[in-house]
């Protein structure tokens, strides 16, 4: 492909990315790490409370990119094929099914929304999860194939009642944790809270620039771009210490305060994890126009993607997210950067 196409797709990414920036405000660093996946062609847990935002942001992003929007709500009382079809009766008196958010927007499915995903039991967990990696589905005597679809998931982070914590098997499966906070910029957040635009969604999404990108093209470019930017030999090896360092922090020196290191990591990142890692940091260095990934380009998305693949000894565990802010910072720090 050539440097012209590169620059026609980029010049779309960042008007997608402006264009969302628009109707969700004070969310610059996530807008463009879901950018990221996007074009990464990778899953996404969101991390969040309550009312930040993430379904505004979700459904503006499936406008921009186009193609179906679905989304499901994760309860205690879900089961599989909740996500496959509805039972009815009909007016006949007769039951019907029809299709559920899997296959409700047949191979056109675009972003798949699980909000709240912990609250559903691991069943549910296992068939998103296979659809996640392969993308099909068996059902009604059919394949079903979702080539375009990327996967965004939600975990209730507060209440801990009939709720159930996703594997660290599971969450490998998403190529990043983003984070979405409440901005701290108090002018931003009065808008968020009194302006009345931000308080109807419909209206508010309308307004985005509809297709964008043409979402049915975005896996062969998503190729293109991982084949177009370069990651030398020697970023490579930086990598590959990066991940070592996940795996035994204490040889390179990393300490955590409070932390006995020996004792912290049961599993570091996993192999598939650096790999998601390279994919998304091409695409960072693509949308900076730069043709060969630099180690900045890797620390812009190395806590997104290896952060939430760390599984820490259980006395840990309830200081997961500062450990893990912590410690990553701590082997940026430690490993030496070409």
């Amino acid at each position: 492909m050539s440097d012209r196409q590169l620059a026609d797709w980029r010049k779309h990414a960042l008007k997608l990315e402006s264009e969302i920036n628009k109707v969700v405000v004070g969310q610059q660093s996530p807008i463009r790490l879901i950018t990221t996946a996007i074009f990464a062609r990778g899953h996404v847990l969101l991390e969040g409370d309550v009312g930040v935002g993430k379904t505004t942001l979700l459904r503006a992003f499936t406008r921009g990119i186009g193609g179906g929007y679905q989304r499901i709500e994760g309860t205690i009382d879900l089961m599989p094929n909740d996500l496959v079809y509805h039972t009815y009766l009909g007016e006949d008196g007769k039951p019907h099914v029809s299709p559920g958010p899997l296959l409700m927007s047949g191979e056109n499915l675009s972003v798949f929304f699980f909000n709240e995903i912990n609250r559903a039991r691991p069943q549910v967990h296992s068939l998103l999860l296979r659809v996640m990696a392969e993308r099909t589905l068996t059902a009604f005597n059919k394949e079903h194939f979702f080539p375009h679809m990327l996967v965004f998931a939600d975990r209730n982070q507060v209440e801990k009642e009939e709720t159930f914590d996703i594997p660290s098997a599971a969450r490998d499966r998403f190529m990043m944790e983003i984070p979405i906070v409440v901005p701290s910029d108090p002018l931003i957040r009065e808008e968020l809270m009194f302006n009345p635009k931000f308080h109807n969604v419909d209206a508010l999404v309308s307004t985005v620039e509809a297709d964008i990108l043409e979402f049915d093209k975005v896996n062969a470019f998503a190729r293109i771009i991982q084949t177009s930017i370069d990651a030398s030999p020697t970023l490579r090896r930086y990598a590959l210490d990066l991940w070592l360092a996940t795996k035994s922090p204490e040889q390179f020196g990393v300490k955590v305060p409070g932390v006995e290191m020996s004792r912290l990591i049961v599993s570091g990142a996993s192999p598939r994890g650096v790999s998601m890692l390279l994919s998304a940091a091409r695409v960072n260095a693509w949308l900076n126009n730069r043709e060969a990934v630099i180690p900045e380009d890797i620390h812009a998305v190395f806590h997104e993607t290896i952060a939430h693949r760390l599984v820490f000894s259980p006395v840990y565990e309830m200081r997961r997210t500062e450990i893990a802010r912590e410690l990553l910072s701590g082997i940026v720090n430690a490993v030496s950067a070409p």
